[in-house]
């Protein structure tokens, strides 16, 4: 069976929320979307309530209305009617509806309702169905004309011997179901009477709740806004305060802690992150220790081995006189140039470890000059014997002037070929190239080059890429030392491997026109 449905307006109709970015907007935007569900879960559910209640009491009243009438008016119609008198029945009826202004219609066992007023809407079939069915009286809501109507389908029954009829008087209506229960008063004569009228009035009602709902919503958001806004900001602000500390934390501040009153999860939060700083501050500062008595340790070792070490070296040269000159034995010899190299080996590393100690002490001395980077190429090939050797070539086309410490830059380059050489195939070359305000040094090989895994560690100190040949001829801390040497002349230096094969390594400084002052 149909059913009008009043038109309930929403003023959240087409809204599309967009994701708000921001912790205090989300705040807000939450507790205003919870407030407004409240709104128009309460303003719905009153809704609702009034609606009923308002289409319940028309529907009564109606009811009420039209039994009246009959009460007073069937009695006088003469059985079985004819069809002027059912029209006359129906033209009285609409006379008496007053204001309610019901159009009737009537019917005689189950015959087409005859009506008085030609804008009477036809009685639905589901309604005469029903009355015919149960016998009693029936209303349904229903639309004609694009507006809301009420019909309603009554019976008339015999109410006493002489077989006057009247309307079954004592029902009332079921209010959800089609039909109003009643009790029998006599037989059914047979008569039906049918009425209708529009629900305007009870429409415009209902758009009023409607109305003065949605005019309710806009001040109530703005009322819920305020505790919105405290709400978020009492969140907010040791979120921002946690927010503050972790910054110190990462700049270096490591004795920052934060105030956490309250017994709230953010307070506990704080109370966390308190802990937090305290273990990196303690953890931090035994690290430092641990770090500066290892420095300590290694530079005091180196320097406590100097000494012995230049009284080996002086007796491993007269012993390799000996050996040259042939006065010791074939196995004598053999030892004594096994020691020599170790020696010197060993005095190598010990100056190592004494420049390393330089660097982390920040100690180590910068002398700068201008030069040509041509020069310093030129110079450290020729002091270490490579300048006329077929395995290293010098590619040097144009002029490319800088400002550096010459023998920190001698010791970056002397190690990065001789580096090539040692773990690489030659030719090894050695080529300049000025880009802009930068110049270029590439040191090349065409050996297998660096494997993949090692790339990221190969100026790691004491880092062999081989680590089961750990006596490779090094100490592991000369590409350490090239790259810290690199750093103090403000530039840098990267390993990589070439696409055909071979390892390249390339040095990187400043022009001379872009370089500091002298240190």
């Amino acid at each position: 069976m149909r059913r009008f449905r009043l038109p309930l307006r929403s003023a959240a109709r087409g809204f599309r929320p967009h994701a708000p970015r921001g912790l205090r907007v989300r705040l807000v935007v939450a507790f205003l979307l919870a407030a407004a569900f409240g709104a128009l879960l309460t303003a719905g559910l009153t809704f609702h309530r009034a609606r009923a209640a308002i289409l319940d009491r028309a529907e009564e009243t109606a009811v009420a209305d039209l039994r009246t009438q009959l009460d007073s008016l069937a009695p006088d119609l003469t059985l079985p009617p004819t069809a002027e008198d059912l029209r006359g029945l129906t033209r009285q009826l609409d006379q008496a509806g007053g204001a309610r202004a019901w159009h009737t219609s009537a019917s005689y066992r189950g015959g087409e309702p005859v009506t008085a007023s030609p804008g009477t809407p036809p009685v639905p079939d589901e309604l005469r169905r029903a009355v015919q069915d149960s016998g009693r009286a029936v209303h349904q809501r229903t639309e004609h004309d694009g507006r809301p109507w009420l019909a309603l389908g009554m019976p008339v029954a015999y109410t006493d011997d002489s077989g006057d009829t009247g309307t079954d008087a004592d029902a009332h209506a079921d209010k959800d179901t089609d039909a109003d229960t009643s009790a029998d008063a006599g037989s059914l004569s047979g008569l039906t009477v049918y009425a209708a009228f529009p629900l305007d009035d009870d429409r415009a009602d209902i758009d009023a709740l409607v109305t003065a709902a949605e005019a309710g919503a806009v001040p109530a958001l703005a009322l819920a806004l305020v505790p919105a806004l405290f709400a978020a900001r009492s969140v907010l602000r040791p979120v921002r305060r946690l927010r503050h500390g972790a910054e110190r934390i990462a700049a270096g501040e490591l004795d920052t802690r934060l105030d956490a009153p309250g017994r709230d999860e953010l307070a506990d939060l704080t109370r966390s992150f308190n802990t937090m700083a305290e273990t990196l501050e303690r953890d931090a500062a035994e690290l430092r220790r641990l770090e500066a008595g290892a420095r300590r340790f290694a530079a005091d070792v180196a320097h406590e081995l100097r000494t012995p070490l230049a009284a080996m070296a002086a007796v491993t040269e007269v012993l390799d006189e000996d050996a040259a000159s042939g006065v010791l034995p074939a196995d004598t010899e053999d030892a004594v140039r096994l020691i020599s190299e170790e020696v010197r080996a060993l005095a190598r590393t010990v100056e190592d470890l004494m420049e390393v100690s330089r660097f982390d002490a920040k100690a180590a001395p910068v002398h700068r000059e201008d030069v040509d980077l041509r020069t310093l190429v030129t110079k450290t090939l020729q002091l270490r014997g490579w300048a006329h050797d077929e395995r290293v070539r010098a590619d040097l086309p144009e002029p490319a002037p800088v400002r550096v410490d010459p023998r920190r830059i001698d010791v970056v380059l002397g190690n990065l070929v001789a580096n090539a050489l040692h773990h690489g195939r030659p030719p090894v070359t050695v080529a300049v190239r000025v880009r802009g305000d930068r110049v270029r040094v590439t040191v090349t090989d065409r050996g297998p080059g660096i494997p993949d895994e090692a790339l990221p560690y190969v100026f790691d100190r004491f880092y062999k890429a081989d680590a089961a040949r750990p006596r490779s001829g090094g100490s592991g801390l000369g590409l350490a030392i090239a790259q810290e040497n690199a750093a103090l002349n403000d530039g840098t230096l990267t390993a990589a491997n070439q696409p055909d094969g071979g390892a390249v390594f390339t040095l990187t400084l400043p022009s001379a026109a872009s370089s500091p002052g002298t240190t």
